[in-house]
């Protein structure tokens, strides 16, 4: 959020001056941000977290059901779905041997079934509410509002309030709101506007292939089949579903 601001205050620019321009943000903080990470942090208590990986690999799913009856320009198509799915069993493929890692309950997967729910939302209220807005702004704020809501819910939910200590939270703190958060954002809003919230929402094939790829290079994790089988179906989900013909 901090790293938004000082941008849009280098370039000087203007900034909503109505509560119905406002609005859209205000909402995707709360749909995009604030409600999803509270329900994934809660249901990953009681559930492994290859079994979230999984279940947040829905959200463009979840994103062409409703953008094919919401959006005039992201229609379901046999191109986009073939796509979808062989990413999807590619996300399985990379995760299942570690289903049987921990504990699993039912509330839990339910919780990140409705982060990713509501994820699926916020990039169509995304395509249809800030088509004229700046995506610095769409991104700046959404963070504000979602800063306010859950400064509010831990001073209320988690009192006392812990302040980290140790130098390298703060370094990692800081990687994860100018990198994770700041342009993560901005990129994120720009592509729902220019290749539609469906190709958009299937960044999130990619967070479980990050994962496994980093421990294989930097852990000395070992490199499995189902890491190359999963690997190379995500990949080929995202040429088929982003491949144009002339």
């Amino acid at each position: 959020m901090l790293f938004g601001i000082a941008v849009i205050v280098i370039q000087k620019i203007k900034l909503p001056r109505t509560f119905k321009e406002w609005l859209p943000l205000l909402i995707l903080g709360l749909t995009n941000i604030a409600i999803p990470f509270f329900l994934i942090t809660w249901g990953q208590f009681s559930i492994d977290s290859s079994v979230a990986s999984i279940l947040d690999a829905t959200v463009p799913l979840f994103t062409i059901l409703a953008a094919h009856f919401i959006l005039h320009d992201d229609k379901m198509t046999t191109q986009k779905v073939l796509g979808l799915l062989i990413g999807f069993a590619g996300v399985v493929i990379l995760m299942i041997k570690d289903i049987d890692a921990g504990t699993s309950t039912l509330l839990g997967q339910l919780a990140v079934i409705v982060a990713c729910m509501f994820y699926a939302a916020s990039s169509i209220i995304a395509r249809k509410t800030t088509e004229e807005t700046p995506a610095i702004l769409r991104s700046v704020g959404s963070l504000v509002s979602a800063t306010i809501v859950m400064w509010i819910a831990a001073f209320t939910l988690e009192a006392p309030i812990k302040i980290p200590t140790l130098p390298i939270t703060w370094l990692a703190l800081a990687w994860l709101g100018i990198l994770g958060s700041g342009l993560a954002f901005i990129m994120l809003y720009y592509l729902i506007h220019e290749i539609g919230p469906t190709r958009s929402t299937m960044v999130t094939y990619l967070f479980p292939l990050g994962g496994v790829t980093l421990g294989v290079t930097f852990l000395n994790e070992p490199l499995t089949w189902e890491i190359v089988a999963g690997a190379l179906l995500i990949i080929l989900s995202l040429v088929i579903a982003n491949w144009k013909t002339k």
